[in-house]
C-alpha cells in the first residue's frame, strides 16, 4: 500500500473535505393542498402527486381516536 510522502496540512485537509458538505432540500409546493412537498414525492397531507390522488390517507379524526 502506498503512503503519501508529506503530511498533509489541516488547511489542506479541510479543502480536501469541503464537497462532502451537506445541501440544502428543496420544496415545492402541492398542486392539492399548498403543503411543502419534496419534488417527485407524493404529498404526506393529501396523498396527491402532480395533482392526482396517489395514495389513500386515513383522515385526521381516525387518526387522533387511536
Amino acid at each position: 500500500m502506498s503512503v503519501p510522502a508529506r503530511r498533509k496540512t489541516s488547511r489542506k485537509a479541510r479543502m480536501g473535505r469541503s464537497h462532502q458538505a451537506l445541501k440544502k432540500t428543496k420544496l415545492n409546493k402541492c398542486s392539492k393542498c399548498g403543503k411543502a412537498v419534496q419534488p417527485h414525492k407524493a404529498c404526506t397531507f393529501c396523498g396527491a402527486y402532480k395533482g392526482k390522488e396517489a395514495i389513500k390517507i386515513k383522515s385526521k379524526s381516525k387518526k387522533e381516536k387511536k
